[in-house]
């Protein structure tokens, strides 16, 4: 809460300025405040509103400042509220009272909004490209194994078999729509606010085309008290990350269960497993488990700016100050998910032959004889009923279904004959051989495709 001279009398209340700075964390803004102050210079200058001098003499001096906070001797004073006046502050006193034009034509509302969408853009980027690394992992680990079967689950019940590349095929597939959501979350970031002034738009002959031009930019915004006032971007970016971490958290707590004993599918690499202070025969699957609760934290962030916009009157207020902390740290832990995500996939053993075991226990190819059924006249619905009573009969003798004789199958209905042993885990494959289906060459189609998709890397 740095006060502006000539309005306050007396200085900020000590535990006030703390409370509200966010130079702690919005430092971090640098390097988008710069380019913006750059591209706001150079236009101040083609309009007139400076010189050509007076606008080299800032641009050199806040390259200077670029450098000395990447080279780490900048000073972060605690008495200025946040990384604009920072920056202005160290910039004034670098070259003199020229660096006090730099604010013309600007407030620190769209100042910070610029800044904001500036950051949100590289994080789109970025996201989208360790979102490609991560789909190549899973494709690398799904063609290194695209002839292991293992059941299929509905309820966390053995339902029917399905290769293990069709299963990885899905996690593919909901990142590519969490890429696609981002990819159209850009569409709304990428518009200039810089010119709405605090609120009204600014009484300046200025080229805010030129700006948006200078930035990268493709629009600029068509209303000034918008601009400044909402943060839906921010909550577009913070909820398609929500959806995506939501999509890792579900393959963590698969990647957990198959790593237990009781399953036995995945061995997970030591270098992303972690032992126990008590049980030495322990091998825990942590950063899988992390990622479910670093999802949660994920979600709060966006409930949380939700409700802060949810009362705001228009435009600006000290709320909004709130959008930051959350919006970094969703970047950040998604990101950190997604690197070690990739990683840990690169690194896993699976186990064919346990899959393929637990897909053949049980009575997983049950559809497959109701389908067997309908195929000699008898109806969907009788077939499953049929079917139904023949798994109960089975269980109670604690025989499976390659276990009873053809006189046990009649017992439930005559269609039954010995053409019923063919049925296997293979046919029952081949069978889903449609668009989308499990059937081994549509998985490879599908893995062809998807790998044309995402290339090599």
């Amino acid at each position: 809460m740095s006060h502006i001279r000539g309005r306050f009398s007396k200085p900020a209340d000590n535990l006030a300025a703390k409370y509200t700075a966010s130079l702690p964390f919005d430092r971090r803004l640098y390097p988008y405040d710069i380019a913006g102050s750059i591209a706001h210079a150079k236009m101040l200058a083609k309009q007139n509103i400076i010189t050509e001098d007076e606008a080299k003499t800032i641009i050199d001096g806040l390259k200077a400042i670029l450098g000395e906070i990447e080279q780490g001797t900048f000073e972060f004073k605690a008495e200025f509220e946040d990384i604009h006046m920072a920056i202005e502050s160290r910039l004034i006193e670098n070259v003199g009272e020229v660096g006090r034009k730099l604010h013309t034509a600007r407030s620190r509302n769209d100042q910070v909004a610029l800044d904001t969408r500036l950051f949100v853009t590289e994080a789109i980027a970025d996201t989208i490209k360790a979102l490609r690394s991560f789909q190549r992992a899973l494709l690398d680990l799904a063609e290194a194994n695209k002839d292991v079967i293992l059941p299929g689950y509905t309820h966390l019940q053995v339902a029917q078999p399905v290769l293990l590349a069709h299963h990885f095929l899905a996690y593919f597939e909901m990142l590519e729509r969490d890429i696609a959501r981002f990819s159209d979350c850009f569409k709304r970031v990428d518009v200039l606010p810089l010119g709405s002034g605090a609120l009204a738009g600014v009484a300046y002959d200025i080229d805010r085309d030129f700006v948006a031009q200078e930035l990268g930019f493709s629009q600029v915004s068509r209303n000034s008290l918008d601009a400044v006032a909402d943060r839906d971007f921010v909550l577009e970016y913070e909820a398609d990350a929500a959806l995506c971490m939501m999509h890792l958290s579900r393959l963590a707590q698969e990647l957990t269960l198959w790593s237990s004993a009781e399953f036995g599918f995945i061995e997970l690499d030591d270098a992303f497993t972690t032992g126990s202070s008590i049980m030495p025969q322990k091998k825990n699957p942590d950063v899988a488990e992390l990622a479910r609760g670093k999802t949660g934290r994920v979600y709060g962030h966006l409930m949380a700016l939700l409700t802060t916009m949810k009362g705001l009157p228009l435009a600006y207020n000290s709320d909004m100050q709130e959008d930051k902390e959350g919006l970094f740290d969703t970047v950040d832990t998604l990101l950190n998910t997604l690197g070690v995500f990739t990683g840990m996939l690169s690194t896993i053993k699976v186990k064919g032959e346990k899959m393929r075991l637990a897909a053949e226990r049980g009575y997983i190819l049950a559809t497959d004889l109701a389908d067997y059924l309908v195929k000699k006249g008898e109806t969907f619905r009788a077939a499953h009923e049929i079917v139904a009573k023949l798994v109960n009969s089975a269980a109670k003798k604690g025989k499976t279904f390659a276990e009873l004789n053809v006189k046990e199958y009649q017992k439930f209905s005559t269609l039954f004959g010995k053409d019923v042993y063919e049925i296997t885990v293979e046919t029952s494959l081949a069978a889903r051989d449609v668009i989308g289906g499990t059937a081994p060459k549509r998985v490879k189609q599908a893995l062809i495709k998807a790998r044309k998709m995402v290339g090599r890397g």
